[in-house]
């Protein structure tokens, strides 16, 4: 049967990629891999650049896809998310099909940070498998996530003592507001600096783009800082034609 390997990268920087992930890597025959376009060349990159570096007990192929953009036009979010990976899965059927042999063939795809972390490779996995028209398994290898960089980056533990974390996206932080039933906040997927909406007395601290040569970390107080990330991710975004930003909040201490 054919094997399907979802591997974990990490979050930018080869040295994330754990002893589990290089194994996995060295039992791949070929690595799909999806393009996004030319402001984000630098992804491909640097996976090639991950295959190049740690694949020694075989050779294989590198097959890239162009990955399908997400109808705007769609009346909801859900909708829209929910056609673009039907796109998806029928992308990754066809290749899985035409690259991988029955019987033992095996593919791998890289995973940006870890893919059970919002990333959409294994729902739409299961989705072909529920067609029942092709046949593989797969195993899944964690990865180091943005979460994990950014807490270590900025030498801070993610966790209050005792204290709950809610990890949640940029859209859902402008339609909840903070909540209070969490000490602190992990927010990702943010495309438009949600975290301006925020009218509290809170902590923040920030990153872009975490792992690689255009990485940026900002902390303070919100309110003091809000305007230098704002035009920190402006400029990253100009500079490297793409920006993935993870942010933490918490609440300043009263009295």
């Amino acid at each position: 049967m054919r094997k399907i390997l979802v591997i974990g990268i990490g979050a930018g920087d080869p040295d994330y990629v754990t002893v589990q992930a290089i194994k996995a890597l060295n039992q791949a025959d070929v690595f799909f891999i999806n393009d996004k376009g030319d402001d984000k060349a630098e992804l491909v990159r640097i996976r090639k650049d991950i295959c190049e570096r740690y694949i020694t007990d075989r050779t294989y192929r590198i097959v890239e896809t162009r990955d399908p953009e997400r109808d705007p036009a769609l009346p909801s979010y859900l909708e829209g998310v929910e056609s673009w990976h039907t796109q998806r899965a029928e992308i990754y059927e066809a290749l899985i099909q035409a690259e991988l042999d029955e019987t033992e063939g095996c593919g791998a795809f890289l995973v940006w940070g870890d893919p059970s972390l919002y990333d959409s490779t294994l729902r739409i996995l299961e989705q072909i498998l529920a067609r029942g028209v092709t046949r593989f398994d797969y195993d899944v290898i964690p990865g180091i996530s943005s979460i994990q960089a950014l807490a270590a980056k900025h030498r801070s533990p993610i966790n209050e003592i005792g204290g709950s974390i809610r990890v949640t996206t940029g859209r859902q932080l402008v339609a909840d507001g903070l909540p209070d039933n969490a000490d602190t906040v992990v927010v990702m997927l943010d495309a438009n600096c949600s975290f301006t909406t925020i009218n509290e007395d809170v902590e923040i601290s920030w990153g872009a783009n975490l792992g690689t040569d255009q990485e940026i970390l900002i902390s303070g107080t919100l309110r003091d800082v809000t305007d230098s990330i704002k035009r920190a991710r402006d400029r990253v975004k100009q500079t490297s034609g793409w920006v993935m930003d993870t942010y933490l909040l918490r609440r300043q201490p009263r009295g």
